[in-house]
């Protein structure tokens, strides 16, 4: 039975119906009533385990999942040997530089040297900020880290952004962008190589559902307008 690994929260929704659309009924998921972590899908053929977002890589690196659905910042900061497989379009949101309103800077390059930066996202800051070739010094926090600025333990955060809402209610002003992050299909290495096309099956009907949904949010070509 092949299991896939799916991530609580936002992008519960949307991976649910990406998987139905390759014939995988995990709707249970999404019953406000529902308690199970492991849900079997009505074919037979599959069954989901519900998950904290940065736990999906993890059980499809180790093999207790053979395919999962997670954002890409979740794997660039972790760093999993897993296999990517499809960008499924959803989930967008971008990694970003974030400051005090008033603070003065316009860009992130200007914070000044070993200042303090709080993220959870400490592997992908610490990559951005070697590559200003700017020393500063990381505090991983895993709740809210906007209060970093707010109480003055921290000149800066990194963190992930997708209305600015939060950001600008507390005060704060994204600066530069790191990267844009969205929702990534992704699958273990090994049972991929030894796949005897049940897998492939799934990933190219998923394939074909994300296009068709990315074509439709597109809208009618600009030929079909002028007919």
């Amino acid at each position: 039975m092949i299991t896939v690994a799916l991530a609580k929260g936002a992008l519960l929704k949307d991976s649910v119906r990406c998987f139905a659309a390759a014939g995988l009924d995990f709707s249970a998921l999404l019953d406000a009533d529902n308690r199970q972590l492991m849900v079997p899908s009505p074919c037979g053929r599959a069954r989901a385990l519900l998950v904290r977002n940065g736990d999906v890589p993890v059980y499809v690196a180790y093999g207790q999942a053979q395919l999962g659905v997670v954002g890409d910042d979740v794997l660039r900061e972790h760093q999993l040997p897993v296999a990517p497989l499809l960008d499924l379009g959803f989930g967008g949101c971008r990694m970003a530089v974030a400051v005090k309103e008033n603070s003065g800077y316009s860009r992130a390059a200007e914070l000044p040297a070993h200042c303090r930066v709080a993220s959870k996202f400490v592997r992908c800051a610490e990559t951005f900020f070697a590559g200003l070739d700017l020393p500063v010094e990381l505090i991983h926090l895993t709740g809210s880290v906007e209060l970093g600025p707010i109480t003055g333990m921290s000149e800066a955060i990194v963190d992930l952004v997708a209305t600015g809402r939060t950001l600008r209610e507390n005060g704060l002003v994204a600066l530069d962008e790191l990267f844009h992050s969205t929702a990534r299909l992704i699958g273990n290495p090994l049972a991929l190589r030894f796949d005897l096309g049940e897998l492939q099956d799934i990933v190219d009907r998923v394939a074909t559902a994300t296009a068709t949904a990315t074509s439709a949010a597109a809208g009618p070509s600009a030929a079909a307008l002028q007919r």
